[in-house]
């Protein structure tokens, strides 16, 4: 939730806050500042109406400096949580002999604004060049875990965030759970947690519990629930937040979660307002389903030491909880396709001891067959049903667990997603286990989609054992299939969600919709699912009268939560349909859910929230102080400059790591066209951004096409300096002032805020301003060549000149990075050893090779040995590389 920021440039400074009443003196508590900080009130308030909460937090700081200071507010969310608003209120103090006197000189609230990534993107960038208080709130990743804000309190300020989030509380093992992270990394002196929940069917029991909690701390958790309403309340005092008497360190550190379920005197339950409803299916005491599920194990090579340790370890846990109605069977794929049993086998005692001799002979071998291991595995589900060896009605699952991509038999993605979805034809879900940081998760996640399953990432930590088995347990005990919840079509639209391939005990199905007429207050709606022993057939109804009745309790209710339930679900729904959709209904899914967020104010992967001070504001702006020094020229003869990162060929990233004395690399396979965020600076202002081309035509004998970049986008926002430079030409435009230059000329350009030297036919180094110097390397191939055709390459010089902001597929490296390089094994090449590597927290199998480095010979280049990062760099890189993907070159 709060972290502290390095020092950046001189003038500057950073720290950070979390979730934030004002105090009075400033000898006491001394311990509560933390880099001229003070964060001196947090909350964390949680209303949960039917499921659905409403979170906000309050946090409060104040500047005790004399020059403005960067703060980063990290708040860590579940992945189905959206931010919803995020409001910061600026208040300027006087100071006086060490007291805080609260004279209001200026109290202005900045509210935040819902915009497309890009364009919030940019005006907050804008704002902090200027010295100006300004936050960004956006969602980084697919999964939307962790959201940002980054803020610059002015000297001698006070400021108060407020940060509001929604999420739909899911039902799992029978009940409800909400996580809040405290993380405050420094002592509060007004914290607190306070939840409460309404649930019109009533609540059964409430749980509050937090990985933090110590004996001391436990009593502090304040419980009561009665009928329909829940309080949880948790206000440390400032000692018990100490780690020990005399400490300044706080013990808030973790996960508080709280863990509800609600009465069910029905299998379901309608609720109806405001021309919105909501429909809760979860029926009880159904007898369950026998399954039949097949293991798909991948046992290549790269899972071998812990990874396969861990597998065998899950699988037999797995083992003991499989029923004796239950078929099963173990399909293991290396470079060969090996089964334990020709079919499924009943769970009996004698077959399960069985399997558990097989499973503990599980090992490594090979490369990796996917297609193979998983067609095998839906062949014989199919064989199974046809040839009517297992119970008609039984609930039919593939778990497939895989730590890398596919390299033997057919290893295409695309064709391997086409032939699953073919052969499964809808009839049973694949669940796909993706074990580490080397998997293609978005192809796993695509064809999981695509076959009414999902998939998951399975982290390579101590419990990676515990999360296959949390897996199972989720999909274990299924309680009806073909699930259908039919709702009148003339009188409903833009439904959610209603066909459920299965229900599975302890979960719950949620349906959300509106009515074409708002005036309309009643609803009836058929469900249809088959059972263990028969079909299920239910009708319910309902009526907003009854309804309101239910909701007399208006203090609960916030806004119409209900409309505000069904445009989350329904975004929700959409941005999944989104991952397996292609063309155009991939732009529709897009549009419609962008518009959804917008609407709603929801920030999600398509939006992002920004709160920038009012440029008409008397502000400082020349308070980001920028070092200004003589421009440096650098020549590619002669000595040779420190290159600290570089991006050359198809096209290849090679990361220098000087204390290793090695360097880490990685390829991005993007489609011709796409053009790609390399390095942003916001507080100098220097963006670069590269397009990429293909050959002149398509390689058939290649599995991916060769990429390289054709055109390179620079740019300094703050001195209205731009470049372009392609193949042919290089353009800069000062302002207004375009001029033009080609690759056939020698130039040494000298004006205000711009450097650039054209060494004919071969580079260019540029420098903007004070920032560092970029050279552009020309690649030129034969004019008739068949395939290929003339390419760039950018590499960096004086990194450390751009700011500690400076981001980008590039950019985020010119920060320090360590790695440590473990287990070291045979790779699928004998002369390209496999490995471990721990970097940023991770664990991921990387490969030692080779890249080209074009520096000193732009013909042939030179083989630079590094570790290769697969994946599009997943794992290294912050979020995906899609995330880089922008819209044009400036």
């Amino acid at each position: 939730m709060l972290r502290a920021g390095k020092e950046p440039e001189a003038g500057v400074k950073r720290t950070a806050i979390g979730p934030s009443p004002l105090v009075t003196k400033r000898s006491a508590d001394d311990d509560l500042v933390v880099n001229g900080i003070e964060i001196y009130g947090m909350k964390i308030d949680s209303k949960i109406t039917s499921r659905f909460a409403h979170n906000v937090i309050t946090s409060r700081a104040v500047n005790r400096g004399n020059v403005h200071k960067e703060v980063v507010f990290d708040v860590e969310l579940p992945k189905t949580a959206f931010i919803t608003n995020f409001s910061m209120w600026v208040q300027t103090i006087q100071l006086n002999q060490g007291f805080f006197i609260c004279r209001t000189i200026d109290g202005v609230t900045y509210p935040g604004t819902i915009k497309e990534k890009e364009v919030a993107k940019k005006q907050y960038e804008k704002a902090v060049s200027k010295g100006q208080t300004a936050g960004l709130v956006k969602a980084s990743g697919r999964k939307t875990e962790k959201f940002t804000v980054s803020v610059n309190v002015e000297a001698a300020s006070k400021v108060t965030f407020e940060l509001t989030y929604e999420e739909l509380l899911k039902r799992q093992f029978g009940k409800y759970e909400m996580f809040i992270k405290v993380k405050p990394k420094q002592l509060v002196k007004d914290f607190e947690i306070e939840v409460n929940i309404f649930e019109p069917q009533g609540i059964t029991e409430l749980e509050a519990e937090g990985t933090f909690i110590t004996n001391n701390l436990q009593n502090i958790i304040k419980k009561t629930f009665t009928e329909k309403k829940g309080h949880i309340s948790f206000k440390p005092t400032l000692d018990q937040q100490r780690t020990c008497a005399n400490c300044s360190q706080s013990v808030l550190d973790g996960d508080f979660t709280v863990k509800y379920d609600v009465k069910r005197t029905t299998p379901d339950n309608l609720q109806i307002v405001s021309g919105y409803f909501v429909h809760f299916f979860a029926p009880t005491n159904l007898p369950k389903l026998p399954k039949n599920v097949i293991f798909v194990i991948d046992i290549s090579g790269s899972m071998s030491g812990r990874e396969i340790e861990q597998t065998r370890e899950a699988l037999l846990k797995i083992l003991d909880d499989i029923k004796e109605d239950d078929f099963f069977n173990f399909i293991l794929f290396g470079s060969e396709v090996h089964t334990w049993k020709e079919t499924l086998i009943k769970a009996t005692p004698e077959n399960l001891d069985e399997a558990r001799k097989f499973v503990r002979g599980i090992d490594t071998e090979g490369m990796t067959n996917l297609h193979g291991g998983i067609m095998r595995g839906i062949n014989m589900l199919n064989a199974a049903h046809e040839g009517n060896l297992i119970p008609k009605r039984s609930a039919s699952i593939i778990i497939m667990l895989t730590d890398g991509q596919p390299n033997v038999g057919i290893s295409n993605t695309q064709e391997i997603q086409e032939h699953v979805k073919k052969a499964t034809e809808g009839k049973y879900p694949l669940y796909n286990l993706g074990f580490g940081y080397g998997v293609d998760y978005s192809f796993l996640e695509k064809m999981a989609l695509e076959n009414k399953g999902l998939a998951r990432r399975i982290y390579p930590d101590s419990d990676a054992a515990l999360q296959l088995q949390g897996f199972y347990d989720e999909v274990s005990n299924p309680m009806l299939m073909d699930v259908e919840l039919n709702y009148p079509e003339n009188e409903i639209s833009d439904l959610t969600k209603t066909n459920f391939k299965h229900f599975y005990d302890g979960s719950e199905i949620v349906v959300a919709g509106r009515f074409i007429d708002n005036n309309q207050n009643s609803l009836s709606v058929d469900v249809r699912g088959e059972g263990a022993n028969d079909a299920l057939s239910y009708t319910t109804q309902q009526d907003a009268e009854q309804t309101a009745k239910a909701f007399q309790e208006q203090e609960y209710i916030f806004g119409d939560y209900i409309e505000r339930l069904w445009a989350y679900l329904t975004i929700e729904q959409l941005l999944e349909k989104r991952i397996a959709a292609t063309g155009e209904e991939k732009e529709n899914l897009t549009a419609e859910a962008l518009d959804l967020s917008l609407k709603y104010k929801f920030v999600t992967p398509l939006t992002s929230m920004v709160v920038t001070k009012p440029e008409d504001h008397d502000n400082q702006d020349g308070i980001a102080d920028k070092p200004v020094e003589a421009p440096q020229l650098y020549h590619l003869h002669g000595a040779q400059p420190t290159w600290h990162t570089l991006v050359d060929g198809d096209p290849h990233f090679i990361i220098s790591v000087p204390q290793k004395e090695d360097a880490i690399c990685f390829n991005i396979n993007e489609k011709p066209g796409a053009v790609l965020n390399l390095i942003n600076d916001p507080i100098t202002g220097i963006t670069v951004n590269g397009e990429l081309i293909g050959d002149k035509r398509a390689n058939s004998d290649a599995k991916i096409q060769n990429t390289y970049f054709g055109k390179f986008g620079i740019t300094n926002k703050h001195m209205d300096l731009k470049m372009m430079v392609t193949p042919e030409k290089i353009t800069v435009w000062n302002g207004n002032e375009k001029t033009g230059f080609t690759w056939l000329d020698t130039v040494t350009l000298q004006q205000e805020g711009l450097t650039l030297i054209i060494t004919r036919k071969k580079n260019l180094v540029f420098k903007m301003g004070s920032g560092a110097s970029f050279v552009i390397v020309l690649h030129q191939v034969w004019k008739k060549h068949p395939l290929h055709q003339d390419f760039l390459g950018v590499y960096t010089l004086e990194s450390d000149k751009l700011s500690e902001q400076t981001h980008g597929l590039l950019g985020q490296f010119f920060h320090p990075i360590d790695f440590t390089i473990l287990e070291i094994h045979p790779g699928s090449d004998p002369k390209k050893p496999d490995a471990t590597m721990i970097v940023k927290n991770s664990e991921l199998t990387v490969t030692r090779g080779w890249q080209k480095d074009y520096r000193r010979d732009p013909q042939h280049g030179v083989d630079t040995p590094c570790w290769f990062v697969h994946n599009n760099g997943a794992g290294l890189i912050d979020g995906l590389h899609t995330d880089y993907i922008v819209s044009s070159l400036f």
